[in-house]
Parts: structure tokens; sequence; C-alpha cells
């Protein structure tokens, strides 16, 4: 079964900053667009930042714009997700999801996402 997996989450301290890592064992990330989702207790799923599968185009939720920066490295096969000036309401668990789309030119809407991961926690307490 093809998924991806989320790693780097933890526990930082307010304006701390941490990366986060999607990667693939079993295929290439080079042809799917990107895009990390977070969920906080008793909130719904949120999209929190996407980016296309030439890397060429990138999204940010208003809430972390300015903070967040994602990126890819195809030759690491790897999306990560810099978090910077972290805030408590930044706590929740984040996923990162694939979706094949090789020539898309901005990101795909959470629907067009197939492979998802399982998830890592970040907590931003003192």
């Amino acid at each position: 079964q093809l998924q991806v997996v989320e790693s780097g989450g933890g526990l930082v301290q307010p304006g701390g900053s941490l990366r986060l890592s999607c990667s693939a064992s079993r295929f290439t990330l080079d042809y799917y667009a990107i895009g990390w989702f977070r969920q906080a207790p008793g909130k719904e799923r949120e999209g929190v930042s996407c980016i296309t599968s030439s890397g060429t185009s990138t999204k940010y939720a208003d809430s972390v714009k300015g903070r967040f920066t994602i990126s890819r490295d195809n030759l690491k096969n790897t999306v990560y997700l810099q978090m910077n000036s972290l805030k408590p309401e930044d706590t929740a668990i984040y996923y990162c999801a694939a979706a094949w789309a090789p020539s898309k030119a901005m990101c795909v809407t959470r629907e067009e996402y197939v492979y998802w991961g399982q998830g890592t926690q970040v907590t931003v307490s003192s």
C-alpha cells in the first residue's frame, strides 16, 4: 500500500521552530502535488500549505503566512514544512498528503489528495 510518512514533530516553546518532513518509500513524489494539513483537538482538519509537483507554486493559509515555508527536494523524495515563530494555536497533528498532478500549475483541491500519512504531533507550549 502506497503512503506518505510525516516526521519532525515534537514539543517546542512559543516562538520556536520545527521542520516537518513528508517522504515516501515506495513511490517517487516527483509528479505529486503535496499538501500539509493539521487538526487540533475538537476542530476540523484544515489546510496549511501546498506545493505543486514542479515546486513553482505554493499556497499558505492566512494563519501561517510569513511564518511557514513549504519546499521540496525531489532528489531526497521529500517535502518540507519549515515552521517558524510557532504559536500555541499551531498545536495540532500535522498530516501530509499527495495528489497525482504532474502538469498542474496550481495547488490541487483537498478531494484530489489520495495518499495520506498518519500524522505527526506538534505541540507549542511553554
